[in-house]
């Protein structure tokens, strides 16, 4: 089965409506798996994959479960390649919140996004707070999840500025990544020998 078969099982599999109501959407999964790929520590996948689900979901067989959680795998090794790539991560929605943010696409990668980073929120933290919250900004704004809050509420009333965030995510997505998982010094390139 391609690649392409596999995810198209995935997505139908996550936005069934036999799921918990929690769990995530193929959307926002791939948000989630997103962050998780950028995350600085790994997570144990059982761990993630238990709390994407937020139930154990009622598989029809063994089989059907292996085949979702390899899928999910799979689906986070390419994003993990895509952003370790020089070209922007494709998100598998528009960069636009429309007309109703609550019911975008855009808005449950976000969300999804935002999940992943709270399975470890002080891993991401740790080494570049001011830099990381920057770049994890517009997606943040793009998730609604923060809203009540002061600068939040001030930053969605424009709708312009929102707009003009939530287009940068992929960019960002390549510069959190590099920031989280560069290593911390260079190596100093090699001298030439002198002969």
């Amino acid at each position: 089965m391609s690649f392409a078969e596999q995810l198209s099982r995935l997505q139908a599999f996550l936005d069934a409506d036999d799921l918990h109501e929690e769990a995530l959407d193929y959307v926002a999964a791939h948000g989630y798996l997103t962050a998780l790929s950028i995350c600085p520590n790994q997570v144990p996948e059982r761990e993630w994959i238990d709390a994407l689900f937020a139930e154990p979901p009622h598989y029809r067989s063994d089989a059907e479960r292996e085949e979702i959680e390899a899928t999910l795998l799979a689906l986070k090794a390419h994003i993990a390649r895509q952003l370790a790539s020089d070209d922007d991560p494709e998100l598998p929605c528009d960069l636009d919140l429309g007309d109703d943010p609550d019911d975008s696409d855009l808005r449950g990668w976000c969300i999804g996004f935002m999940e992943g980073v709270f399975l470890r929120e002080e891993t991401w933290f740790e080494d570049a707070e001011e830099e990381v919250s920057e770049l994890l900004l517009p997606i943040m704004v793009g998730s609604g999840l923060f809203d009540e809050q002061p600068e939040f509420a001030d930053i969605a009333k424009d709708r312009n500025l929102v707009d003009e965030m939530v287009e940068q995510i992929p960019e960002l997505l390549t510069a959190l990544f590099l920031l989280c998982n560069a290593p911390e010094e260079k190596p100093a390139l090699l001298k030439p020998r002198h002969h």
